[in-house]
Parts: structure tokens; C-alpha cells; sequence
């Protein structure tokens, strides 16, 4: 039992937080660890492995249906890797369809700020634009 480690050391060792490694495991990303005699938490090496795994894996943004699967897919090695491409492929998907929005979003602000006539609040371009939804441009989130 020396390998075991309590959350707190877990948290430490993987910089996953308490409060989400909790978390993690009431969705079912990480399993429910043994209890000691006092009603603690024990985990070993593999929920080490699995934490980093899970917070590398949301450092890049996946979503965590996406982890689910990407979880399922490492603990059978022996499959082929197509279903782990597609996942990432989607998520790519997903980054670049964000970066234009985030672009189109930086560029209708460079515009509020350069149509600034540093006047008057009355005439403030920036002000109006936010006060006036057809002039702005609409993105999704």
C-alpha cells in the first residue's frame, strides 16, 4: 500500500486540483479510487497517468466527451488509431472555426477603436457601435 497517495499528493503530483480530480470522478473520467480503513482516498500510478492524461488532453482544449473516448480508445491499444484521428481532426475543426471568429471579432474592434474620434462621449464611435446590434457583427459562441 505504499504506492498509494491520498488526493492532496495526488493533486500535487499531476497540478490537478482537488476540487477537480472530485469532479473527474463523479462524471467518470477518473474511476473511484479504494478507501483506506479512515474513509480516504487512495490512488496509485494509473490514476496518475489517467490525471495527466485528462488535463493535458483539456490544456488542449478537448471537450471531456471527447476525453471519454480518447480515454476508452489508449485502454485498447490494440485497435486501429482512425477513431483517435478523427477526434482530433473534429477538434482542429473546431480551434480553426474559433481563431476566425476571434479574428472577425479583433478586427470590428480595431475598427470601433481607429473610428474614435477621442472626443466627446456623445460622439464616441465606440459607445454607438456597442449601443447599435446592426452594426455589429454577430458571432456565434
Amino acid at each position: 500500500m505504499s504506492d498509494l497517495m491520498a488526493i492532496g499528493n495526488l493533486s500535487r503530483k499531476t497540478g490537478v486540483k482537488v476540487p477537480t480530480i472530485r469532479y473527474y470522478e463523479g462524471i467518470g473520467l477518473l474511476p473511484a479510487p479504494p478507501r483506506s480503513e479512515g474513509n480516504r482516498r487512495l490512488y496509485g500510478a494509473k490514476a496518475v497517468d489517467r490525471l495527466r492524461f485528462i488535463r493535458h488532453a483539456r490544456e488542449l482544449g478537448f471537450e471531456v466527451e471527447a476525453i471519454r473516448e480518447l480515454l476508452d480508445l489508449a485502454e485498447r491499444p490494440q485497435l486501429s488509431c482512425a477513431k483517435v484521428d478523427a477526434l482530433a481532426r473534429e477538434h482542429l475543426r473546431t480551434i480553426t472555426s474559433r481563431i476566425e471568429r476571434l479574428t472577425a471579432l479583433k478586427i470590428e474592434v480595431e475598427h470601433m477603436i481607429k473610428a474614435c474620434a477621442k472626443g466627446r462621449i456623445a460622439k464616441c464611435r465606440i459607445i454607438d457601435t456597442l449601443s447599435h446590434h446592426e452594426h455589429c457583427l454577430h458571432i456565434e459562441h
